[in-house]
């Protein structure tokens, strides 16, 4: 005889967005149970940031040592030991799966449950071999996956995605990524600087989530330089002995075929909302399938239904998730009172490449379309870029023409990461380009460039 059980709030999904919708709803007094079908532990720790880090660590590891004779220290080649990087890359991923696990540890057993969740009706949950959940609220927070073009199901143990990849016993000797956005193309470079031939194939003329004509093209001929980049093209693959050919053809790039010994597919991700009985929730979908919610509330229509995370498909990045698992557990906590809409800051995106490249607010060609004032500044004048080497790369501001308040901008170049977290903060905080230029900037550092 099956099951049933009362909660006030049941998440769907363990990762970033689950645990802080948990946390949320818990902490406005609301029981949870917290429903996971997959591997505990978040995207980030197990497959996506932190292990796509770790080897960008290393092969920025190997960039230093070249490029030491600039600076009179000579070092010769690196010897990349390719087992050994990715050995320390998955001891160190463990680690902060480990963490995470621990977190989720010190929830009972009466607060998690294994198994795959699906709606048969607004409020109930059936989970396989669990039973059945009536919750008042529900929170979907299932996250997304790696998509893999047909062109590319068929190459075999040739095949990798971001899920696949760091299992890795040694490097690969050659490499074709598929797909130039921010994930390939970071894991493109790493693996160019241990060592590896890489080529990115991508159908569009975008790198690294620069979306400006100006800023892209600075990322392209920078990137461009350590890893091929073949963009704006249609790619064929098929196996063959020792790999995977690659055929393409487009304007920009013409047309060749290469043999590759792994096929890294990084094309995009799809929402994971299939077999969750959306039809039987009741909820209203859009044309992508994914349930039509309100960014402020995170509620799916009139529902007590509420997403969180990248299963939204709005923007897949950590701390979107987390934000959204907060708001969606507080709301989904105290539902049927108590709905409050969040303001939500500017869309902000780190491209860990180098140079690093760094995008806030809506597109740039959009707010300069909608009459914004743009400045620039080119950092191949940077005193402390040309001090360290890397002297090269471009800011673009945008900003309001009659009140001067900033709306974003495009970074690319060194210390991106951080200049861009200067401008999400001055975008949030509603100041105007004359307020940013009265905050202190030191000298010499790359923070000068802002001004």
């Amino acid at each position: 005889m099956s099951r049933t059980r009362t909660v006030d709030v049941a998440i769907i999904g363990g990762g970033t967005a689950g645990m802080a919708a948990r946390a949320a709803a818990a902490e406005v007094g609301a029981s949870t149970l917290l429903i996971e079908s997959g591997p505990w532990g978040t995207t980030c720790a197990r497959v996506g940031c932190m292990p796509s880090k770790l080897l960008i660590a290393a092969g920025e590891a190997a960039a230093v040592i070249r490029r030491a004779p600039m600076f009179g220290v000579e070092a010769g080649e690196p010897q990349v030991d390719g087992p050994a990087v990715m050995a320390r890359l998955r001891r160190e991923r463990d680690r902060f799966v480990g963490s995470v696990l621990d977190t989720l540890a010190k929830l009972g057993p009466e607060d998690r449950l294994e198994g795959r969740a699906r709606f048969v009706g607004p409020g109930s949950l059936a989970v396989e071999g669990a039973g059945r959940i009536e919750a008042r609220a529900a929170v979907i927070a299932t996250g997304s996956r790696s998509t893999v073009p047909p062109a590319f199901r068929d190459l075999g143990g040739a095949l990798l995605t971001n899920e696949t990849v760091f299992e890795l016993a040694d490097l690969p000797v050659s490499l074709a990524v598929i797909g130039a956005g921010p994930l390939g193309i970071e894991l493109a470079q790493a693996f160019a600087r241990l060592g590896v031939r890489v080529t990115v194939f991508d159908t569009g003329r975008a790198v690294a989530g620069a979306k400006d004509r100006e800023t892209g093209a600075v990322a392209r001929e920078l990137i461009g330089r350590e890893v091929t980049l073949r963009l704006g093209v249609e790619t064929q693959a098929q196996a063959v002995p020792g790999g995977v050919e690659i055929g393409w053809r487009g304007e920009g790039s013409g047309s060749g075929r290469e043999t590759f010994a792994r096929v890294l597919v990084a094309a995009g991700r799809a929402p994971n909302l299939d077999g969750l009985g959306l039809d039987a929730a009741g909820l209203a979908l859009d044309e992508n399938g994914i349930p039509r919610f309100d960014r402020g509330t995170m509620r799916c229509g009139e529902s007590a239904i509420f997403l969180a995370g990248d299963v939204d498909g709005d923007h897949p990045v950590l701390h979107e998730a987390a934000d959204e698992g907060w708001i969606a557990g507080a709301n989904a906590g105290r539902f049927p009172d108590g709905i409050e809409a969040v303001p939500r800051g500017p869309a902000f995106a780190i491209t860990y490449t180098d140079p690093e490249v760094a995008t806030v607010g809506p597109p740039l060609p959009a707010l300069e379309e909608g009459g914004a004032v743009i400045g620039r500044a080119d950092l191949s004048g940077s005193g402390r870029a040309i001090a360290m080497g890397r002297a090269a790369g471009l800011i673009k501001l945008a900003a309001e023409r009659d009140s001067g308040r900033l709306l974003g901008g495009e970074i690319v170049g060194p210390g991106a990461e951080h200049l861009g977290h200067l401008l999400a903060w001055a975008v949030s905080l509603d100041l105007d380009a004359g307020a940013l230029l009265n905050l202190p900037f030191y000298h010499p550092t790359l923070e000068e460039s802002l001004r």
